[in-house]
């Protein structure tokens, strides 16, 4: 006793005398003697001071022992002094005078054996900046600030590298969590803090691994086995990503077997890693419960699994399993299985013994069948077994026992008859492979035989002839259709993808179905299908989608072509279109559930005898945007569910009122939302309206959706929106959601100025193609935004002084045509000349103007009034240089064309001039080549024309065209025989056209056919002005200038 009296005063005479040394360094205006954070720092100051190096270190590492293992209550009244004093607020002076008690207690129980007489008297010092003034939460962590000026007795190591400085080990090791896979290569601070603080982690419960760094991981691996109070352990790749965006994998390819020491174990996660087969250690571990080894590459499973008896959930999703074992039977306790993403084509018998198991993921496999035993699960609730091969259910599946079971059966071929297997190879008989075929740009011609072919074309579409389609050998040709409406039919909401592929010849029929893949580009909404034209009427076909063939890109060095493909026995028109996501099903008397596979959530219920006869029900969903409807209509708090089209064949009225299940609008729950903002609106199509029909149905909703019954099937929308007239703010927001945001573009080639683009794009894709074009094109910039809709009509027509240099089939009126299509190019380019001949520069310009709109289409939406003209869009401007005017065109002058007048043809029948050759050149690109071999031009010339504009594409194919058109009036070739009346010869303008043909440029024949036929019916136009009609009508041996074939 008398032992403890007088190391308690001679502690007390410590403080006073460091008090006031620090009270006089201080000015005097402070009584640090009576502040209780100033008490504690002097009493660890002398602690520090009069204790030898060696009891220093031991008494600061149990004191930080003792401050990381203490209680919860502790813990939060250190929490409460950092927080007091950090904002400047002093503590209660008896909370303080407390835990100064138990540092006391710590430091008298350190020095028992010192004689405190023996202990030389602590001189007055004043504490360095580094120590004062001294925290709790310096004592309670082993901070940096705390322990730099003491790194000679510190045994805490620097955390610097592998994580940030700022960083301190507070922040990834707190009571019995480290977490390190939230800093790049924090994986490797395990092996570290092993070798300085190993007391500290073997209490370890939790630990996160990042698998991304092999040494780190290699380190940590050899840790492992001496935590053995874990209770959970993940080591996971994709925890980080590189410098493109992609996550990094994870390089755990096998776990040691020392691991097995880890006996507590229960939530053990080695996703994204390179395991190929199952680890052996972890059939040690009898606590574990949660197992998860996704994304693997693990092949096979351990034949045994009954040393996990306490397993509930397994995940093996992402891996290349085969097979299950039949010992997963063992798993007695297990609640969720999943191995979907696997190869399984079958399933053990035994799985009907996991008598506890609620959940089972067995989507994206290849099975064919589900085993009987099944029935024996009477636990399960989700069985998710979409996309496989499933052509039938067990029975056992539909027992009454198993009456809470939720099977999602998606992407099956439920109900189709199995596919028989192949015959066996007769004697003799080799299996021959089909041949290939890849055309080139100018090859349309191709010949297959009855071994069948896969043929590339251009673009990326492919045919596919199997064997014995066809009989004889036979010339098939393609070619490639301008978007036109004649070639192209859309529904509401419908995009077209691609430009119509026409397949030749029409009539032919094939002894088996050949597999026509039509490229299209990417739509984010809706599905894609393919659409035949058979020359009356449009048809929609079964379509899938794939990716192209490998190595069959449609650019070079790109990846293959998106390919929607069908399967046909006859050749026509094809065209891909996205749509929205459409089901169907048939309705019998004993009533149906159709759900959509857009939206789950979307369901149709059909109840008994709702019917009397079958009848067919398309559901059709079209997803919206609840930012751009907010926009619209102007209403911050607005939301939408997905637009519902639903239709019926035939179309009469209900027997029974059906059932129909929306989701709620985003954001909202049955909690939440407001019953009186919420409306239901029936839209009629034919009429373009939509009326609010809340009050006349039976609404109500549940946490998650909306239900309603209906006995009239046509458009269906949720809303909620604080908006009184409701009925006309979704009439007006439905009307732009149809519509594009688009800009104009007018572009002169730089070293051609009368050479000039024209585009119509939507809004989000004009910077980038005015990026690509800058090099080669220059003009003024893109248009105000404006709104089309998907196919309507337009016209740019060129003003003040500018004209299109040629008589075109798409020019009326003196304006050019267009139909625009969202995801195509909407691009002419075109020649143009002044309307009068003068000198100088002339500024003109280019003004759009709307045209003819789907028939469908309401006229308030077609009408778009911007000043005195209620179709214009936008106007451009456009400066076309004269002779000798600063940019000119190098200098040429308009009264001396750069190639001299032609006029292929007479005056009855119309001419082919210089300025149609010139309007055709810019639509011929690569097959040059092809068109004049067909023209009859030498191999010579034209190898000489390519060396003369090796650089220049366009000059060559003038040069091509205007060479074959000299030779034509030089040797007095026609329209007419050359021979006269009565005479046989081919004239210039058929022979064009027949080159066209057998190059493959179909489109480009029309064109000048269409050219022809303009200027003779402008011919007849003349003749009736001067009053020459009887001239017209007298008998002609022309010979028509179109080819028959």
């Amino acid at each position: 006793m008398e032992r403890e009296k007088k190391k308690r005063e001679w502690r007390r005479g410590s403080g006073q005398e460091r008090a006031g040394g620090e009270n006089q360094a201080g000015g005097g205006t402070m009584e640090t003697g009576h502040d209780p954070l100033v008490q504690m720092r002097n009493k660890t100051v002398d602690r520090i001071t009069h204790c030898p190096v060696d009891k220093m270190t031991h008494h600061l590492g149990e004191e930080l022992s003792r401050r990381e293992g203490q209680t919860e209550g502790e813990t939060a009244c250190v929490s409460t002094v950092r927080n007091k004093e950090e904002s400047g607020i002093q503590m209660g002076t008896e909370k303080m005078e407390e835990m100064n008690k138990g540092l006391i207690t710590v430091t008298d129980r350190d020095n028992d054996d010192d004689d405190p007489a023996s202990i030389p008297p602590a001189p007055s010092i004043s504490p360095a900046p580094s120590i004062s003034p001294l925290s709790i939460s310096t004592l309670s962590s082993p901070s940096p600030s705390f322990l730099a000026p003491l790194s000679s007795f510190s045994p805490v190591p620097s955390l610097t590298p592998p994580l940030p400085p700022s960083v301190e080990l507070c922040a990834v090791l707190t009571d019995t969590r480290l977490t390190l896979d939230v800093y790049q290569g924090g994986t490797a601070v395990l092996q570290v803090l092993w070798v300085s603080v190993p007391g500290q982690l073997r209490g370890l419960q939790y630990l996160r691994l990042g698998s991304e760094d092999r040494g780190a991981l290699e380190g940590a691996l050899e840790v492992l086995p001496h935590l053995t109070q874990l209770r959970s352990l993940a080591i996971r790749g994709h925890c980080f990503h590189d410098a493109h965006g992609d996550p990094l994998p994870g390089l755990l390819t096998s776990l040691p077997p020392s691991l097995s020491s880890l006996s507590l174990l229960v939530h053990l996660d080695l996703s994204f890693n390179l395991l190929s087969s199952f680890p052996p250690c972890l059939l040690t571990l009898p606590l574990l419960s949660t197992l998860l080894l996704g994304h693997n590459h693990l092949t096979d499973l351990p034949p045994s699994f009954g040393p996990l008896p306490a397993l509930r959930y397994l995940s093996l999703l992402g891996n290349c399993l085969a097979s299950l074992p039949p010992s997963l039977g063992q798993l007695k306790t297990l609640h969720t299985l999943d191995v979907s993403y696997n190869l399984l084509e079958t399933l053990p018998e035994e799985i009907g013994a996991l008598e506890e198991l609620v959940k089972l993921e067995l989507s994206h496999n290849r099975l064919k069948r589900l085993p009987e035993t099944m029935g024996g699960l009477l636990s399960l609730r989700d069985l998710v077994i979409h996309s496989n091969d499933l052509r039938v259910l067990p029975v056992c599946l539909c027992l009454d026992k198993l009456d809470k079971l939720k099977v999602d059966v998606r992407n099956n071929p439920l109900g189709r008859p199995p596919t028989p297997p192949p015959l066996p190879p007769t004697p003799g008989q080799v299996e021959t492979r089909i041949p290939e075929l890849h055309l080139g740009p100018n090859r349309h011609r191709f010949c297959v035989s009855s071994a069948g072919c896969h043929v590339f074309l251009p673009g990326g579409a492919e045919l596919l002839f199997p064997s014995g389609c066809l009989a004889t050998t036979t010339t098939l040709q393609w070619a490639e259709r301008r978007p036109d409406r004649k070639w192209v039919w859309l529904e509401e909401h419908d995009f077209l993808l691609s430009r119509p592929l026409e397949l030749l010849p029409h009539g032919i029929s094939f002894l088996k179905p050949v597999e026509v893949c039509v490229p299209y580009h990417r739509s984010r909404k809706g599905e894609v299908v393919v659409r035949r034209f058979d020359g009356q009427q449009w048809s929609t076909l079964s379509t899938e989608t794939r990716r192209g063939s490998i190595g069959h890109s449609s650019h070079p060095g790109g990846r293959p072509a998106r390919l929607a493909c069908v399967s046909v026995r006859q050749f026509s028109w094809f065209v891909a279109v996205s749509r929205p996501v459409r089901d169907s099903c048939s309705v019998t008397p004993e009533g149906a559930l159709l759900v959509s596979r857009s939206d789950a959530g979307i369901k149709l219920t059909f109840p008994p005898d709702c019917t009397v006869q079958t009848r067919t029900i398309t559901l059709q969903v079209l997803q919206v945007s609840v930012t751009e409807v907010q926009t619209l209509c102007g209403d911050p708090q607005a939301r939408v569910s997905p637009l519902l089209c639903l239709s019926q064949d035939p179309s009469i009225q209900f027997l029974q009122p059906i059932k129909v299940q929306v989701p709620l609008p985003t954001g909202l729950t049955g909690h939440t939302v407001d019953l009186s903002c919420l409306h239901l609106l029936h839209g009629d199509p034919s009429a373009h309206t939509w009326t609010d029909i809340t009050s006349q149905v039976s609404l109500y909703v549940t946490q998650l959706y909306a239900i309603f019954y209906i006995t009239h099937f046509s458009w269906y929308w949720l809303w909620y929106t604080t908006q009184r007239c409701v009925s006309g703010v979704v009439r007006r927001v439905y009307q732009r959601l149809k519509q594009f945001q688009v800009q104009f573009l007018v572009l002169q080639r730089r070293t051609d100025p009368k050479q000039v683009l024209l585009q119509c794009l939507p809004a989000d894709k004009v910077d980038n193609r005015v990026q690509s074009l800058s090099e080669q094109y220059d003009g003024p910039q893109p248009s105000d935004l404006c709104d089309l809709l998907e196919g309507e009509q337009f016209f740019a027509g060129f003003e003040r002084g500018l004209d299109v240099s040629a008589d075109r089939p798409d020019c009326a009126e003196g304006r050019l045509s267009f139909v625009f299509y969202s995801r195509l190019k909407n691009l002419k380019e075109v020649y143009v000349c002044p309307t009068q001949k003068q000198e100088g520069s002339i500024r003109g310009q280019v003004s759009f103007y709307r045209g003819e709109v789907p028939s469908d289409i309401p006229q308030e939406v077609a009408r778009k009034r911007k000043g005195h003209d209620s179709q214009w869009l936008a106007t451009l401007p456009l400066r076309l240089p004269g002779l000798n005017s600063e940019g000119g065109s190098n200098g040429m002058d308009w009264e001396q064309p750069q190639y001299p007048p032609l006029n292929l043809g007479d005056p009855e029948s119309g001419y082919l001039t210089e300025a149609n050759l010139l309007a055709i050149s810019l639509q011929i690109g690569q097959d040059w080549r092809s068109i004049g071999i067909n023209l009859g031009i030498s191999y010579q010339e034209l190898d000489r024309m390519q060396y003369k504009y090796r650089d220049n594409l366009g000059a060559v194919v003038l040069e091509m065209l205007f060479h074959w058109a000299r030779g034509q009036q030089q040797e007095g070739v026609g329209l007419r025989p050359a021979g006269g009346p009565g005479q046989q010869g081919i004239g210039a303008v058929p022979r064009l056209i027949d080159a066209m043909v057998e190059s493959g440029r179909r489109d480009l024949a029309e064109e000048i056919k269409d050219i022809v036929r303009l200027g003779t019916r402008k011919y007849n136009e003349s003749l009736r002005r001067v009053g020459l009609e009887e001239e017209e009508k007298r008998p002609s041996t022309d010979t028509d200038p179109s080819p028959s074939h």
